[in-house]
């Protein structure tokens, strides 16, 4: 259970000013939570396999292999903004 005390302290750690009116607010709302996560403690998850990630998502990459580059003139075909064969870009400074 979270105090209204508590609440402040952690407001005052964290350098942010909570009034007496959103401290009340505040530990209500972080009870609430906490007895969110005692009804998930009271699941029997026994033989429940660990889940890492909700979709079965693996890490796709390609084989690090070194091919030929574009020639310097398709790379440059669509652009308009090119100089001595590179792009050109506006100055940073």
């Amino acid at each position: 259970m979270i105090t209204k005390e508590e609440v402040e302290h952690v407001g005052w750690l964290a350098r942010i000013e909570i009034d007496a009116k959103e401290s009340d607010a505040y530990a209500e709302k972080l009870n609430s939570v906490l007895d969110y996560f005692g009804q998930l403690d009271e699941v029997d998850t026994e033989g429940v396999e660990p889940t890492y990630h909700v979709a079965d998502i693996v890490n796709v990459f390609r084989k690090d292999e070194v091919t030929a580059s574009m020639p310097q003139e398709e790379v440059l075909a669509n652009t308009e903004h090119k100089q001595e064969g590179n792009f050109k870009a506006p100055k940073i400074m």
